[in-house]
């Protein structure tokens, strides 16, 4: 909720433009950033099979009420893979609260997943799920540098709420149209 006034800025009305450009966002493929940086991404179309050890959903970056819903429509009713990890973070207590209002943390639990509240813990590698040397994380972090999350010889791969979610069930880098 925003308590100041707004400003609206839109073009005149007889703007001329340059040049204008339609997007259909029903055409953009899921991407997954790969090792070790953000704008190493590949779409699906360029992506073998990468089997997983851990996800992360959540932090502050994508722990948004909005992500955790996207996480749990895929993994409501399912399980996360044998020997993987899965630890959900909500990024504040109000989303915390609003994910309980809500059922989204017993869908988490029910799956499989570890909740824990808001805190900063693997996506820097201080605490909770810092990985081990080879193994390789699904993370919904903003970053995916040498050793972000632990082990210098371990892998993050960045991807949004619904990837990294079937990607828990299916214990490998997984579109959502994989487990719905």
């Amino acid at each position: 909720k925003v308590d100041r006034e707004y400003k609206i800025y839109k073009a005149d009305d007889d703007a001329e433009y340059e040049a204008e450009y339609t997007i259909d966002l029903s055409e953009i493929k899921p991407t997954v950033a790969f090792p070790h940086l953000p704008e190493n991404a590949r779409t699906f179309d360029d992506i073998p099979e990468v089997k997983i050890d851990q996800v992360v959903i959540g932090s502050c970056t994508n722990g948004r009420i909005e992500d955790l819903r996207c996480a749990a429509e895929i993994l409501d009713g399912k399980k996360v893979a044998k020997n993987v990890r899965c630890i959900v973070i909500p990024a504040t207590q109000k989303v915390y609260m609003q994910a309980m209002k809500e059922g989204l943390l017993e869908i988490f639990i029910n799956a499989g997943c570890a909740v824990s509240t808001p805190t900063c813990g693997p996506c820097l590698g201080g605490h909770m799920g810092i990985l081990a040397k080879g193994e390789r994380a699904v993370a919904t972090t903003n970053r995916n540098f040498v050793g972000r999350m632990g082990h210098p010889e371990s892998e993050v791969y960045l991807a949004s709420p619904y990837v990294a979610a079937a990607s828990a069930v299916t214990g490998k880098i997984s579109q959502p149209s994989e487990v719905m």
